[in-house]
């Protein structure tokens, strides 16, 4: 997992394409563990077909020691979903769960909810150029005491089918659509123009980035390389 920020690259360098849309960002906190979230990984499948939302699907570690250890989980994706804890005044976490645009949550089973919170405010934060090794933020209103991270999603395009051999979903075989497979720092954005160098790699996944107020509140921008 990489976290470390890379370098910016001058405004004038490269050439950039055309501002990528704004996508509202859902994202699912899942085990294969839990016998609660088949329905939830089916509602992601069923809105990342949806060509104006990013939908994410994060395997989070506290499930594991309960018979059946998720074979997408990371440490930094529970540290994420208890971040989100901490943001938005829950004592716990728990799943499946769902974050619409950092901002909201409910349970990741409710499809229509998540509907309806995909309803709220368009995000309108800076816009998103891709380049061939890099990204460029326009310039904007950022937030004050601390401005926004600027974070490098990488995930699996399509569904994956995940047999689960023991715990609580013991003998099914479960979808996972949009799986993360890493969460890179680039760098930040203060409100000022910025290019931000892209890591190497990612070979087969899907990218995209998100501007998210720093400390993971809302998020500002997001868009699809």
């Amino acid at each position: 997992m990489a976290l470390a920020a890379a370098a910016a690259l001058s405004i004038g360098g490269p050439a950039f394409a055309a501002a990528r849309p704004q996508l509202a960002v859902v994202e699912l906190f899942t085990s294969q563990g839990c016998s609660s979230c088949p329905p939830a990984n089916d509602n992601i499948r069923t809105l990342s077909t949806r060509a104006d939302v990013l939908a994410l699907s994060f395997g989070v570690t506290y499930w594991d020691q309960l018979g059946w250890k998720d074979t997408f989980a990371s440490p930094a994706y529970t540290a994420r979903q208890w971040a989100y804890a901490r943001a938005l005044r829950h004592d716990n976490v728990f799943t499946p769960q769902v974050v619409v645009n950092g901002r909201t949550d409910t349970v990741g089973a409710r499809l229509g909810e998540i509907e309806a919170l995909l309803r709220g405010p368009a995000l309108a934060g800076p816009r998103i150029e891709a380049g061939a090794d890099s990204v460029r933020l326009s310039a904007g209103t950022a937030p004050r005491g601390g401005g926004a991270d600027v974070w490098l999603v990488r995930y699996e395009p399509g569904v994956i089918e995940v047999p689960v051999r023991r715990g609580e979903n013991s003998g099914r075989t479960l979808p996972h659509a949009h799986v993360v497979r890493s969460l890179t720092r680039l760098g930040a954005w203060t409100g000022g123009p910025v290019s931000l160098r892209l890591p190497p790699g990612g070979d087969g996944l899907a990218s995209a980035v998100l501007v998210q107020s720093a400390g993971t509140g809302p998020i500002l921008a997001a868009a699809a390389l």
